[in-house]
């Protein structure tokens, strides 16, 4: 892809070892690259074209009903996770992402129907730390090797000569979720997690130890998100049937990845607030424009829609709460 103008600030090659650099890429690849292809602006214009062809085989928003079309863009989560955020790659992506909506949206435009728009994210992003390094974060850092689940697990049991089948610590990578082989007893499980608490606890890269019966006791938080603690985040996304035994919680801008040269250079997940925030933009023909700088949840998107369509929903039935939308004394949400 050509380079425009508003991305030559971010053309800078970011070396990742191994001979290979990330930064001045322009999404070129071999034919029947699959992984190159969706990690490129092309994977998000074929979703919205097969989107618009769908919409019209399906009379979409031409009936006396109100239809839902929900798509998934999910190149700029493969771009962010291969080249990074900062990176001439990202800039080509969002560029793309925009004009392959605009076009989406003309085609919607041309066949007269009424329609609303929600866009948002699943989850924000941290570049890679060779990059923030050079930028503004030169305390960013990769995650120390021994912090993996299968070192953990090594280590504890060297120091308290446990033996298991499997490894006694597993988890998804060096963050978040750790959990205790099931095969020990209940008194060997709480030797295992004491110890690796105090183990963990004192390593630099390491925020926090948070006992998955520590959140388990906690009442879910109800006061507006940006206020949450650190406990209070995790305990949001805690579910005792499939969360960790505890949980391991890295410092900002340590990547949980301990090399750069293993195909995905960065990635997402913690509980700070650069994976937390996402935007959440409403668009209907005819709305006046505002922006609400307060902090908001993904779960309002739900009932938000349900006041757009004159939809009563009975209090305390779903999460979320329906957000006006029109600025001024009128309101979309309907009266309770």
């Amino acid at each position: 892809m050509a380079l425009p103008s508003q991305c030559t600030g971010r053309d800078v090659a970011i070396d990742i070892g191994g001979g290979h650099s990330v930064g001045t890429g322009r999404f070129a690849r071999e034919a029947g690259n699959m992984r190159g292809y969706m990690a490129s602006p092309e994977s998000d214009g074929a979703v919205l074209a097969a989107a618009a062809t769908l919409r019209a085989e399906r009379h979409l928003g031409e009936g006396p009903t109100t239809d839902l079309l929900i798509l998934g863009l999910s190149a700029t989560d493969y771009v962010g996770h291969t080249y990074g955020t900062g990176g001439s790659e990202m800039c080509l992506q969002m560029l793309a992402l925009d004009q392959s909506l605009g076009d989406f949206f003309t085609r919607v435009d041309a066949t007269g129907i009424d329609y609303a728009v929600v866009l948002t994210a699943d989850h924000g992003g941290h570049d890679l730390p060779e990059r923030n390094q050079q930028l503004a974060a030169p305390s960013a850092q990769r995650v120390d090797a021994a912090l993996s689940p299968e070192a953990i697990g090594r280590r504890l049991a060297s120091e308290l000569h446990i033996t298991t089948t499997g490894p006694l610590i597993s988890g998804d990578g060096a963050f978040g979720d750790m959990y205790v082989n099931r095969s020990l007893s209940t008194a060997q499980r709480a030797r295992v997690i004491a110890a690796a608490t105090r183990m963990l606890s004192a390593h630099p890269q390491v925020e926090r130890v948070i006992l998955g019966s520590t959140l388990a006791a906690m009442p879910m938080p109800t006061r507006s998100p940006e206020l949450w603690t650190l406990e209070e985040r995790l305990r949001a996304s805690y579910n005792a049937q499939r969360s960790g035994d505890f949980l391991l919680v890295l410092k900002p801008r340590v990547t949980p990845i301990p090399e750069s040269n293993m195909g995905y250079v960065a990635t997402h997940g913690s509980v700070w607030d650069y994976d937390r925030r996402v935007p959440i933009l409403f668009w209907r023909a005819g709305m006046r424009p505002f922006e609400q700088p307060n902090p908001v949840m993904t779960v309002d998107i739900l009932p938000t829609l349900a006041g757009m369509i004159g939809l009563p929903i009975a209090p305390g039935q779903i999460d979320g709460r329906c957000l006006d939308l029109l600025s001024g004394t009128d309101n979309s949400c309907p009266a309770r």
